[in-house]
């Protein structure tokens, strides 16, 4: 699933989009509203990666407000491209579909959480170290 979903067209656009969105913060900030908006609830498809998840939407908002840019570029497109590709409607399999139109986000999802895992936990210990 995994290779399936960050081969689609959907994942490449997302990609495409995430500089555009880095470079703003305005549009940058929305797009974490929306993305806590979806994820609603730790339950389903998300369940496992719900504290990583909600760690990357603070990481993007510190990065917007400039309070932690302690993070790859590479990385940080990454995490932007799959939370554009965890917002849109119609990917690989369109959200309105029950019971699974979230399996393809949420591996996309674990798929970035795992490969940027390290720059998350170290976001994770400045911030409780800044609280």
């Amino acid at each position: 699933m995994e290779d399936r979903t960050r081969d689609s067209r959907s994942y490449k656009k997302a990609w495409s989009k995430a500089e555009d969105y880095i470079r703003d913060p305005g549009k940058l900030g929305r797009l974490i509203d929306d993305a806590t908006g979806k994820a609603g609830q730790k339950s389903g498809p998300l369940k496992n990666i719900w504290n990583y998840l909600m760690a990357c939407f603070r990481l993007i908002k510190a990065y917007a407000n400039g309070s932690y840019r302690n993070i790859s570029w590479q990385s940080l497109v990454m995490i932007v491209a799959s939370i554009i590709y965890f917002v849109m409607p119609f990917d690989l399999i369109p959200d309105f579909l029950p019971g699974f139109g979230l399996l393809d986000d949420a591996a996309i999802l674990a798929w970035t959480i795992r490969a940027i895992s390290a720059d998350v936990d170290a976001f994770v210990e400045w911030e409780a170290k800044s609280a």
